[in-house]
């Protein structure tokens, strides 16, 4: 795969929760920080957006927002402060019972696309790590064509329950994150790995590696991957990733390992050849200095976290 769909999938854990909300008056919800990611986009209205220690943000039709490490926030219709907040503020899954479609809506109403994605931040890639505490994309004619056409479809499955919803809904939700991030990353100028993407040097030693972890990389075949020299590979991928070539993919195989233990019931010993390693004891001593606890333990835990995450219902935990 490449790096960005890699970055996503080694973090993913479940189905994604959704919800289309429909709401008017004066309201105030807060949801507490919870490990995974969120999202909000407005169809209908406008709203506010305060998360903790942040400013509001004012959100208005078409604009879509990412909460990438699922930031404690405050969304309400009007702008409030952290004060009025907390005195105000309902919690968020008390709000949505009150948020369900009426007979009549009502002229007035804020129509939200609503969501949340569960996230095993021990896996966290680099690039997902440097996402901000809120991506806003700001809805723009003629900006984003990929992202709005995702929206439009999530909007249509929500709206009505159609044949095949089942699979469509949590794929066009998994694609509509995919689209997010891709968005800030064509709009962001502070970011490193939109940078280390960009770079042809960088760019192509990852590429490599992401394609196909076990194979025999060295720095002299990344190298010769890149079309560069090996000082200039080392160099210029260090500068632009924070670590050598093969820290990296050392890093990134065990990282691979742990979404293998998570996602599959593989031994040890194959997941050990899928990733580049030449015996099982050689990635559990790997494994262990990277995690802390050895690929059994991990793979028990994992399977007690796949199970809170089994029914995609909102939680705040």
């Amino acid at each position: 795969m490449d790096v960005v769909s890699d970055a996503i999938s080694a973090v993913h854990l479940g189905h994604p929760w959704s919800h289309r909300v429909r709401i008017s008056g004066t309201w105030c919800a807060r949801l507490d920080p919870y490990d995974g990611a969120g999202f909000y986009v407005v169809l209908k209205g406008n709203c506010w957006l305060l998360t903790d220690g942040g400013a509001p943000v004012p959100l208005g039709v078409g604009d879509a927002v990412l909460l990438p490490h699922g930031t404690g926030h405050v969304i309400a219709d009007s702008s409030v402060d952290a004060a009025v907040a907390e005195e105000k503020a309902v919690p968020f899954e008390q709000w949505l019972v009150g948020t369900r479609p009426r007979a009549r809506p009502d002229r007035d109403e804020t129509e939200i696309l609503c969501g949340k994605y569960w996230l095993d931040c021990s896996r966290m890639h680099p690039l997902m790590a440097e996402l901000p505490e809120v991506v806003h994309l700001p809805n723009r004619v003629g900006s984003h064509l990929e992202l709005r056409a995702a929206i439009d479809l999530l909007a249509g499955e929500l709206d009505e329950r159609r044949p095949g919803s089942c699979v469509a809904l949590p794929n066009l939700l998994d694609l509509l994150l995919v689209y997010m991030i891709r968005s800030w990353m064509t709009e962001t100028t502070c970011g490193a790995w939109p940078g280390a993407l960009g770079d042809p040097v960088t760019g192509a030693a990852l590429r490599a590696m992401h394609s196909n972890p076990a194979a025999p990389w060295s720095n002299d075949r990344l190298a010769a991957e890149a079309n560069v020299s090996r000082p200039t590979l080392a160099r210029r991928f260090t500068t632009r990733v924070g670590r050598p070539p093969m820290a990296y993919l050392t890093w990134w195989r065990v990282i691979l390992a742990a979404s293998l233990l998570h996602d599959t019931p593989d031994t040890l010993a194959t997941i050990a050849g899928r990733v580049g390693y030449g015996s099982p004891y050689a990635l559990s001593h790997a494994f262990e200095r990277e995690f802390g606890i050895t690929p059994g333990r991990y793979r028990a835990k994992a399977a007690g976290r796949s199970a809170l995450t089994a029914n995609p219902q909102l939680s705040s935990k």
